[in-house]
């Protein structure tokens, strides 16, 4: 099965700010964004395309489809918790030392670690290992793709992050 991997957008988020799974909108460009990315997937049949239910995953998908795109939570972002919408720099929170030194394991306060959103994002995958589809499209975020993409070629995860994975890129993959 071929897997075509797509980050959204950019987002209306200020640099610096910690946004996860918040709900935030697409920035101005959008349309542009979309376009560049439309042109990259054209002329292919995907049998099925999923997204983060996230608006930013969400509109790029509707942009793109329109139609039969399934929503899947698994598929969002990183759940930061009480870090949510603040900038990283002012974060204060006495655990954000430990995170930094093994984010794999160590959980947001009030979120999650890489390892849960692996786990979930493992859990899509196996599901989506049983359906018989030749190529897939998946709208995700940097932290989902990095997941999906260290499981596929087998990287370790507190290595994922030296990966590149910009706003609207598109990675084609065998699952």
């Amino acid at each position: 099965m071929k897997l075509w991997l797509i980050r959204h957008t950019q987002v209306n988020v200020a640099p610096g700010i910690c946004y996860g799974q918040t709900d935030v909108d697409v920035a101005e460009t959008f349309e542009n964004e979309a376009q560049v990315i439309k042109k990259q997937i054209e002329n292919t049949a995907f049998d099925k395309v999923y997204s983060s239910p996230l608006i930013r995953c969400k509109k790029l998908a509707q942009y793109l489809f329109n139609t039969n795109i399934k929503y899947d939570a698994r598929l969002r972002e990183l759940n930061f918790g009480e870090w949510e919408m603040q900038a990283w720099d002012k974060i204060q929170h006495p655990d954000l030392n430990k995170w930094m030194i093994d984010f794999v394991n160590t959980p947001c306060p009030g979120g999650e670690s890489f390892v849960d959103l692996h786990n979930r994002v493992h859990s899509f995958l196996s599901d989506l290992k049983k359906e018989n589809h030749s190529q897939v499209l998946i709208i995700s975020h940097g932290g989902t793709i990095r997941s999906i993409l260290s499981h596929i070629q087998n990287i370790p995860l507190k290595d994922s992050f030296k990966m590149s994975v910009k706003y609207g890129d598109v990675t084609k993959i065998d699952l």
